[in-house]
């Protein structure tokens, strides 16, 4: 592009902005949303979540299950990640669309829940086929990410017999649009940093009617709290009492006090796993670039992050209910993004607000602090 056509680009794009439609647009988003009716991901229209645990073994599956195929991306920053098909969510492959979402417990024992899920939805004739055959069967597409629980004392004695498969089935069958908080699903036997981590959700509806909502499970090496304080890092973002009420903190932070942080890290040990999902119909490159975007929220609620010894990763979900609004597709791509990463961010914190030590645990809560 020459300078001459770059100045007609940057004028044209200039008048856009300043346009009737884009100032209308502009007004009425600026009149303000807030949380769905439940502040949780299943506030976005087609989507359930469904969690199973076990209280012996202190581990938990996660199921997020769209009403039908959703467009899907993924976003893997963390260091020591463990993952399934996040490969096939690239937008040169076949499929840009899944079947479910998995977030587990286990470690790589975990990623045998997806499993448990593709057997549930293969059986209900829920998958991807080319060329539909009676008596072929389809294959359900299903991501997921895991998260290191193994080290938290409970009885791993499984021999040839992980427990994952099976939360994986029970979790996608028991999936709702209600769902437990904090140690819960994936986020059973998560610690973050110093303190017990957990199951969190948030959800956004803009005043123009998009939705946006997150689910993570937080078992980080850093911590989601303030060093010294009861703080959140996420607490100028907080709505309301959602996560304790006490919002940001004025304290000033030496850059080398990681505060909480685990410290004995150990490789692989750790690792924050979260979807997120929209109602707006986005196609796999916009929900790339809105997942993308919703990484940064881990970045604003936990301190350090995307470290060498967690395998953070983010999935991005459109249930395509709600057709793009807005002056530009662009715009809306970057509104759906900062709003995503911001109520990740207040997913976390809720998570960690709401964990409770597990039967014959021991160990800190935030509750506790």
């Amino acid at each position: 592009m020459n300078r001459r056509d770059l100045l007609a680009s940057l004028t044209t794009g200039a008048a856009i902005l300043a346009s009737a439609p884009h100032a209308a647009w502009a007004a009425e988003t600026n009149a303000g949303g807030g949380p769905g009716t439940r502040n949780l991901i299943t506030d976005v229209p087609g989507l359930q979540i469904g969690h199973a645990e076990d209280p012996k073994v202190r581990t938990g599956v996660t199921v997020i299950l769209p009403d039908g195929r959703a467009t899907c991306a993924a976003d893997v920053r963390g260091g020591g990640p463990g993952t399934r098909e996040t490969d096939a969510l690239n937008s040169w492959n076949l499929v840009h669309s899944v079947d479910a979402v998995v977030l587990s417990g286990g470690s790589v024992y975990g990623l045998a829940s997806a499993d448990g899920v593709a057997t549930w939805l293969g059986a209900h004739n829920r998958g991807f086929a080319m060329l539909p055959s009676p008596g072929v069967p389809v294959s359900p597409v299903i991501p997921a990410a895991i998260l290191y629980d193994l080290a938290n004392h409970g009885n791993k004695n499984w021999g040839l017999n992980p427990p994952y498969r099976d939360l994986g089935m029970k979790a996608v069958q028991n999936a709702s649009s209600d769902f437990k908080l904090g140690t819960a699903g994936a986020g059973y036997g998560a610690e973050s940093g110093g303190i017990k981590g957990g199951l969190g959700s948030a959800s956004y509806v803009t005043a123009d009617g998009m939705t946006v909502g997150a689910v993570v499970a937080v078992n980080s090496l850093g911590s989601a709290v303030v060093p010294g304080t009861k703080n959140f890092w996420a607490g100028a973002l907080e709505v309301g009492n959602e996560f304790g009420g006490l919002g940001a903190s004025g304290k000033r932070v030496a850059l080398e006090d990681w505060g909480l942080t685990k410290r004995d890290p150990g490789p692989r040990k750790n690792t924050t796993i979260a979807c997120i999902a929209t109602d707006v119909d986005l196609d796999i490159d916009q929900m790339k670039r809105v997942t993308m975007m919703a990484q940064d929220g881990l970045a604003r609620a936990i301190r350090p992050i995307h470290s060498p010894f967690d395998g953070d990763v983010v999935f991005g979900l459109s249930t395509a209910k709600r057709k793009m609004t807005g002056p530009m597709a662009e715009f809306t791509v970057a509104r759906l993004g900062s709003l995503a990463a911001d109520v990740l961010a207040r997913a976390v914190a809720r998570g960690v607000y709401e964990a409770t030590l597990p039967p014959g645990a021991e160990g800190k809560t935030w509750r506790t602090l």
